[in-house]
Formats: C-alpha cells, structure tokens, sequence
C-alpha cells in the first residue's frame, strides 16, 4: 500500500468527522468494505507512528541540524544497524528547535513512547543504538526527553526548561513528521483545513473567519490578515495573485527556514485556502536562493500536492483552480517589503513603490494582490481546523495567537521557540533561553532584526505583543531575538545594523540612501581615535554629532518611502535612549567599557609580569613591541594597531588592555 492506496480525488463526499484520509478513498470508491476501512486506519496509525514493528529512529536534517553533523550521524547509524544486523527505520525530520542540543536523534521502539537525545556525535551511535535496540532500555548520558509521560528517568518534552513556556501551533509538526511525505501531514491532521473551506465554507467566510481569529501579519508591520484579504476579496478583477514572503533576511532569524523545511505542506495549505478565500488562483512562494534546502522541500511538497489533486484544475472538486510557483530572490534585504517583492517577481529591480495603491487593490501585474509571510500562512490551517474562537483565545486583547522567534546570541539555549502573545522578555530570555552563560550578566536584547530595538535589563518585564514592543522603542518584525550580554559595545552594535541597513537600501528615496550612511559617519566617529588638536573631532563636535544623529533619525523616520528607511534608525534611537552613558562615555571619556572599539583601547605591558621572551615581538605585525632579550618589554602607543595578536600570544597575562 502507497500514497492511500493510490488513490486520487475524483468525486464524492464525506462527513466532517471524517479524516481527510477516507476522504479520499470514499471520493474513488464510496462504499468500502469493513476490511478496506480498517486497511486505511491501519495504515493512518503507521504514518503517525502509533503501531509499527520495526524500531524507528528519527534524525533532525534540517540546515542547523546537518551544520552539527546530522548527516554523518545517519550515515553512522545506518553503518551500525548493518553491523547489528537490526532492522530499522530511519526517518529524516525537520529540527525540533532546541540548536543548543542538536544533532537530535528521537527512537522509538514498538510498544513504547519516542526518546529524544541531544547532542548525538558519530562516536556515540553504537552505545546509543546498543543500549535502545538491543538492551531495549534508554541511553542515560544523551536522554533528553520524550513525547510520552514523564518517568523517573526520562521528562515529557513539555516539562524541559527550553519548551516548558512554549505553545506550538506553527511548529506543532516539524521534528516529528517527515516533510518529504505528504501522507504523513495527511495523517497528522493536515488538509482538513482546506477540505472544510472548500466544501463548506464561501469565500466570503473563510475571510470572516481569518478576520475573527485575530491574526496580525507575521512579518513586521502587524497588519490584520484578515482585514487585508477582505480588501483583495472585495476587488472584482478577472485575475488575483497570492503571495508568501519567505525572503528572510534579518541577521539572526532562521524562522522561515525552519517552517519551510520541517512542515512545507502547511504554508502550502495556508495559501490555498488564502487564494480560495480571495478569489486568485495562482501563487507565488517568494524564497531567496541562499535557501537550497527548504526550496527543495518546497519542490518536493508542490510536486506531492499536484499529484494528489490539491494544486491544479478543480482542486477537491469544488471548481476552484490554484497554481503555485517557487520564485527565487537573490537576497535583497528591501525585498522584504511587499511592493519591492512584487517588483523582482516582475523581473525588474527590487525597489519599492510608493503607496497607495496598495497591493489589495493594484499588485503583481497590477492586479489585487495578497502578501503573507510564510508563519503567518502556517496559521491559516490550523485557525479553520480549530475556530477563529480558539485562536483568538490565546494571546492578548490586541495581539492573538503565537510567534515565532530565532533565539541567538549570549544566551544559553538557542533555537527556534514559539510563544504565546503576552508572555514576557524575561521569560523568554531567563526561562527558555535559560539565561547568559559562563556567568556573564544580561545586557541588552535586540527584537525585531536591523529595524528593532535594543532593549535593556529595565524594560525586561514587557509583554511581547505589537503595541507593547512599540511603546519601548523596539518593533515585533519578523522574529529575530538576540541576546547581549555585559561584554557588548551598544556603539558597536549601532555600528553593525547601520551598516546593514546602509548596504541594503535600494537607493530610491534620498532619506534613506543619504540618511543611513551619514548616521553610520557619525557613531563611527564616535569611536575613532583622533588627535587631540583636531576640531573637527573634538569632544564637543562629537556630542554636537549626537545631537544631529536624533534630528536626522528622526526626518528618515518621517519621509523614508519603505518600512526599511521608516524604521532604520530604530538600533541607534533605543541605544541613545537605554544606554545613554555608553555613549557619552565613548565620546568624553574616549573609552570603550567593553573592550570593543580597538581605536579606543590602549595596549601597554606590565613590566613585572613580562620576562621578555620576545614571542609578542616577534608577532606584532608593526614592530610596536620594544625591548631587550629576558628584559620587560614596551608597547610604542603611536605605532601600535590595536590589533590584539599581543593579547592572544602572550603566556604569561602581561598585557593589559584599558
């Protein structure tokens, strides 16, 4: 038996209750006999791993996971399993999330709950496999959790620290299905979405309904999803297009991958039912080709989904038709705002367009046009499986449903983590991230990628929802979350974003070409050295330069003509705002606390800790390292670089950094 008895949609009907599955065989053969039902739930449980014989053993193969050696874990297990002569099942999964513990291997032997372990290496295959396969019992060392209850030994996954506060709804399949098998979404739920919209439900309710939930866009700005497909909806046009923004590419956000490359099957079902409900029948997945992996799950997915019916003419024969379409972006930042996007999809240059009109009313090819992200068409499905009721029941009163965050940066547990709306900084911070390793204290946390916020240990407290974000200076964007701890310079921070945004401006609109760049001269300036007779650089030219950073920030804020000029200054607004005396330290004091700015830091030897081996000497790239053979040695001030080779040669810690 294959892909549901090879069976395909042709005609017929079924009863709500029943999964999508039998659908399908009752639409070839409605009057199935007691022995072919039982055949179909019989081969349901299989795909959802409830009744197998054979052990399974589930590897994480997403990108993070294969950058920790996924793939030469599975080439070890496969080796093993040969040697053992045991019969196995090794399935590719998309990541759980959990970065800090990958490669992750799940086993689960007939009859029992499935054991995650974490941190699996190739040496570790064969004790791991010979205390699981062959003695039958958990390997101790590497356990981290289970999907089953929780014993002496082994904790439900729940009740671990990274995902005790998390609430899955996007990511509820990825790391436990295979996303190259369509019958495995099929089996865990997946189409009944789209079923019910396109046997019961008009176009007209599904908008209504995405409308009731309560889902705000995923991408940044906020937008109520359900407002702008009503927009498209009501636009009579004889064509309409349906867009996914998968160009990800704020530093430090992976979310879309992960989506893409654990669970295609529902963005691809969030945007059927997003065409059907706003009448368009072709879609675009706009994905920038740095993604190979997650666009080859997307090929795969697509190809599925024609072959069972759910992409082309008369699709569940409903007499809805849907094409979908991968379009590769070649990494343009700006093409994340939606007009730049539908622009490179036109094959012009990615720069934005000036608003109104709006995408709803003239968009690709001038047509009504919607534009998600890809989380939030992973919600669609799951928002017309469970109610508008239901998803609006989580989260705040002006901000419904989960978000997704890619948590990085000086913060012991990294990964991807979904969290109800409402839950607060610190918690996501100190109780899933599991707080600043090697003892360092909390700095800062940057929100919402180059156009968020800093936000310091005072404002920690906040709740995470879109009004809230806003009112301390930082923005939900598309989910980047990076933690700083005390060894960060926020000059430096500024620095790095600015010259990020700077980089990627299109270059239409003079505020944000000319703005940015010269907001990056001036907080650069802020940590150079200079000569104390120079003007031009002088203390007070430097606080003056401060000052006309705000008035500039502000006047790119205003008259930028995208979101990315609009919200480009927002890095260097909050610093200025949080941490005010890094600032003026940098500028009165010429001093960098954090060691960062190389310009204001000054080398010098300890000449009682120095016993003049010469091996900095014979480093230095400049010659600034002066001395007599076994006698202390000098650093000339003038010549040194800063460039801190002295630092990492020296054996005996006789170099001092102010």
């Amino acid at each position: 038996m294959k892909n549901f008895l090879d069976i395909k949609f042709k005609s017929g009907t079924h009863t709500p209750e029943k999964p999508v599955a039998e659908f399908i065989a009752h639409c070839t053969n409605p009057s199935l006999t007691p022995a072919q039902e039982k055949e179909i739930k019989n081969y349901l449980s299989d795909l959802r791993y409830e009744s197998h014989d054979l052990p399974l053993i589930f590897i994480g193969m997403d990108t993070s996971g294969l950058a920790s050696g996924a793939g030469k874990v599975k080439d070890a297990i496969e080796a093993e399993l040969e040697k053992l002569k045991i019969k196995a099942k090794v399935v590719g999964t998309g990541g759980i999330g959990y970065g800090a513990v990958e490669p992750v291997v799940d086993i689960k032997l007939p009859g029992k709950d499935r054991v995650i372990y974490g941190e699996i290496q190739p040496k570790d295959v064969s004790k791991l496999l010979n205390a699981t396969l062959v003695e039958g019992g958990v390997y101790e060392s590497k356990v981290f959790a289970s999907y089953g209850k929780s014993n002496g030994k082994v904790k439900n996954i729940s009740e671990t620290g990274f995902f005790k506060n998390q609430l899955r709804v996007v990511l509820k399949n990825v790391g436990k299905i295979n996303p190259d098998e369509i019958d495995e979404y099929i089996a865990a739920g997946g189409f009944k979405g789209m079923d019910k919209a396109l046997r019961l439900m008009k176009p007209a309710e599904v908008v209504k309904e995405i409308l009731n939930s309560g889902l705000r866009g995923r991408g940044g700005g906020g937008f109520p999803t359900g407002k702008k497909w009503e927009l498209a909806y009501k636009n009579k046009a004889d064509q309409k297009y349906i867009i996914c923004n998968a160009d990800e590419g704020d530093p430090g956000a992976f979310m879309d991958r992960s989506i893409l490359e654990g669970d295609p099957f529902q963005l691809i079902e969030g945007m059927i039912i997003g065409g059907y409900a706003i009448g368009a029948t072709f879609g675009y997945i706009y994905c920038r080709a740095e993604y190979p992996l997650a666009i080859e799950k997307l090929e795969n997915a697509i190809a599925q989904c024609k072959e069972y019916g759910f992409l082309g003419k008369n699709v569940l024969n409903s007499g809805f038709d849907f094409e979908l379409k991968i379009k590769k972006g070649a990494g343009a930042f700006v093409c994340g705002e939606e007009t730049a996007l539908i622009a490179s999809i036109e094959g012009m240059r990615g720069m934005p367009r000036p608003r109104p009109p709006y995408p709803s009313d003239a968009g690709l090819w001038g047509k009504p046009t919607i534009i998600n992200n890809v989380e939030s068409f992973a919600n669609v499905a799951s928002i017309l499986n469970n109610g508008a009721e239901w998803y609006s029941s989580i989260g705040t009163g002006t901000s419904k449903g989960t978000k997704v965050f890619a948590l990085s940066g000086n913060v012991a547990n990294t990964g991807l983590v979904e969290v109800p709306m409402g839950i607060t900084l610190r918690e996501v911070v100190f109780d899933i991230g599991g707080g600043i390793p090697d003892g360092k204290k909390f700095k800062a946390v940057q929100i919402g990628g180059p156009s968020g916020g800093c936000l310091p240990e005072s404002v920690m407290d906040t709740p995470v929802d879109y009004e809230s974000l806003k009112d301390i200076g930082a923005m939900m964007g598309s989910g980047g979350f990076v933690v700083m701890d005390e060894d960060t310079c926020m000059v430096d921070v500024a620095k790095f974003f600015l010259a990020f945004i700077q980089n990627e401006s299109c270059g239409k609109c003079v505020p944000c070409r000319e703005g940015t760049k010269r907001m990056l001269e001036i907080v650069e300036r802020i940590s150079q050295n200079y000569d104390k007779k120079d003007k031009e650089n002088s203390a007070l030219q430097r606080f003056k330069g401060v000052i006309h950073l705000k008035r500039l920030a502000e006047v790119i804020k205003d008259t930028s003509l995208c979101g990315l000029g609009q919200s480009a200054p927002n890095p260097v607004l909050s610093g200025l705002h949080y941490f005010k005396e890094e600032y003026e330290t940098h500028i009165y004091d010429r001093k960098c606390d954090s060691g960062v700015c190389k310009e204001l830091l000054t080398f010098s030897i300890n000449t009682e800790a120095c016993n003049g081996c010469g091996v900095c000497a014979r480093k230095c790239a400049v010659d600034a390292i002066i001395g007599e053979k076994k006698q202390p040695h000098h650093i000339v001030e003038a010549t040194c670089i800063k460039c801190g080779i002295c630092v990492e040669t020296c054996r005996f810690d006789a170099i001092n950094v102010n």
